[in-house]
């Protein structure tokens, strides 16, 4: 009994991820006082990407596992790059998501007078002082990883002039670029980020929260472990890249704080997405440059831009799910996060009709005054979700690729003497090919058997092929955009010829066409998502009104990019 008890802890152990292990550690030995609390700490100089989104559902799902709490606290220390439009954006990004920081929204700015008198206790103690060696100058002072550094010529200056120098910093005495304030540690450690790093540094800039109340900022580093205690965080993830970063972050602990409570810093791997690029720097740089119609362009990777394409919560947290917590940096492939999409809009999507390539069918044996009302599925997943009417007349559209006039072998679809069902309603029989002077095709005229109503056979007679179409009469006119994949590398930031990641841009990954869809569709509002049968998902756009109905495709029925880059 007791070895199967303690086998199926083992199972437990090796079923959780190393983050959640360490937190289990913890809790077994009583530290932080049992207390899980978790923060997701962004800058406000952008919009969230769906990297973020993996941080978010973390975060926020170790804080709920553990019946912790999580934080929302911004990163606003560099005003130069900060705008209130980021913060309102990462609010309903997070929200979104379903992550609730309950009443916990934090700022860095609201420590910054702590921030301070902390740096001054560092100043007291002989661990700070004011420097005025320009970027570039520490940059060479600081060595490299197999050279160490060299002293800054003012590492010495006494403690008085140092307290001086950096409240006449505060006061707003010295030009930018002309002084910081750097940790005294040592300029000779393996590792870089101990070499003196700069704590303060002078931006005269209006902050989006303090006006221009300061004009000396703490770096990240600094605010980041001290920012954790201030809050009670007891598990402070981060990405890998702040691994280096992580013996700082306890230096200024240790130097600062006495009890014997202090936050954790953990790292994981951040998302890397194939066809996609995760940098702030260059998303930024799409969109000042108009390579994308802003941040919430349904190209780009961001939660806004996801939303707005039709991805939903549900799906995104999948993917996150699916992915999971990794220690080593490795590519994600995109066709995992169009999968779960997939599955979700699989399970809530409306159907309906749409053609995108119009081709005018006549029903020959139609009467011309007639109109049916057919019973089409809404979602044959659910069956609560009900049917609707599609009405149905004498001409209509269909495809262009459904009809071939000289058809090869296997060609199932409608052709001159083949015979095809229209989805919930007939089956018609390709007559007649109309064309013009140029023998382009106008339209083909059909036959339909009455016997076959609702696409059942009358006398068993086996159709291969079932196509969608609307009524010519009771379509409505819409806007189809058609998003592809925004780059064609799988890792865009890799060229061959050695030119940027703007060299792998796809110039097809938006293509805008008219389109019919049933009348259905007609008060579709933003953010409704479908699946146009045998399409693809589409979503209808916030810009759609009641003149002009827009979708945006979500995501195509199956991996066909896959089988595209294949053929290549």
């Amino acid at each position: 009994m007791e070895e199967n008890s303690l086998n199926e802890k083992e199972d437990i152990k090796k079923s959780l991820n190393f983050i959640e292990q360490i937190i289990e550690e913890d809790l077994q030995n009583g530290k932080n006082e049992n207390r899980v609390h978790t923060r997701f700490p962004p800058e406000p100089n952008g919009y969230l990407h769906i990297g973020h989104a993996k941080s978010i559902c973390l975060n926020y799902g170790l804080a709920k596992r553990y019946n912790g709490k999580m934080n929302l606290r911004f990163d606003d220390t560099n005003p130069a790059k900060e705008e209130t439009e980021y913060v309102e954006a990462i609010k309903e990004d997070v929200k979104w998501l379903g992550a609730d920081w309950e009443d916990r929204e934090f700022y860095a700015s609201d420590y910054f007078e702590q921030l301070y008198q902390w740096a001054i206790v560092l100043i007291k103690k002989g661990f700070a002082y004011v420097c005025e060696l320009n970027a570039e100058q520490i940059a060479e002072m600081k060595g490299t990883p197999t050279r160490p550094g060299t002293a800054s010529p003012y590492r010495e200056r006494a403690t008085e002039e140092n307290l001086m120098l950096f409240a006449r910093m505060r006061a707003g005495e010295f030009e930018e670029n002309t002084k910081i304030l750097r940790a005294k540690i040592d300029m000779e450690s393996p590792n870089m980020q101990m070499r003196d790093p700069i704590l303060y540094r002078i931006i005269k800039k209006e902050h989006h929260r303090t006006g221009n109340k300061w004009c000396i900022y703490p770096m990240y580093d600094f605010a980041h472990g001290q920012s954790d205690y201030i809050e009670g965080i007891t598990h402070s993830i981060c990405t890998l890249e702040f691994e280096v970063h992580r013996p700082l972050y306890n230096w200024f602990l240790e130097k600062l704080v006495k009890t014997p409570y202090k936050p954790r810093q953990i790292e994981f791997a951040r998302l890397n997405l194939s066809y996609t690029v995760m940098s702030k720097r260059k998303l930024l740089e799409l969109v000042q440059k108009n390579y994308v119609n802003g941040w919430t362009d349904p190209r780009m990777p961001t939660i806004s831009g996801l939303r707005r394409r039709g991805y939903t919560p549900e799906a995104i947290r999948m993917f996150a799910e699916k992915v999971g917590i990794a220690k080593r940096d490795n590519l994600i492939d995109l066709g995992l996060l169009e999968f779960c999409i997939r599955e979700d809009l699989n399970k809530k999507a409306q159907r309906a009709m749409a053609v995108m390539n119009p081709l005018k069918v006549v029903i020959t044996n139609y009467d011309d005054t007639l109109t049916e009302y057919l019973e089409a599925i809404n979602n044959p997943e659910d069956v609560e979700a009900g049917t609707h009417d599609v009405p149905f007349s004498k001409i209509l559209y269909i495809e262009q690729e459904d009809f071939m006039e000289t058809p090869p072998k296997k060609y199932f679809r409608l052709s001159p003497g083949n015979e095809v069902r229209l989805r919930y309603a007939y089956f018609i029989k390709c007559n007649e090919v109309v064309k013009d002077e140029n023998n382009q095709i106008l339209e083909i005229h059909c036959t339909y058997d009455p016997a076959s109503k609702g696409g059942k056979s009358p006398d068993g007679r086996k159709v291969k092929s079932t196509i969608h179409w609307v009524s010519q009469q009771h379509a409505i006119k819409a806007e189809a955009r058609l998003y592809d994949r925004l780059f064609l590398a799988e890792v865009p930031d890799k060229t061959e010829d050695g030119t940027d990641y703007k060299a792998n841009l796809n110039p097809d990954s938006l293509i805008i066409k008219d389109c019919y869809v049933e009348p259905y569709l007609r008060n579709a509002k933003s953010g409704d998502k479908f699946q146009f049968e045998r399409i693809a998902y589409f979503c209808v756009d916030p810009e759609s009104n009641e003149d002009k109905l827009i979708f945006n495709r979500t995501v195509t029925l199956k991996d066909t990019w896959a089988k595209i880059n294949n053929n290549e």
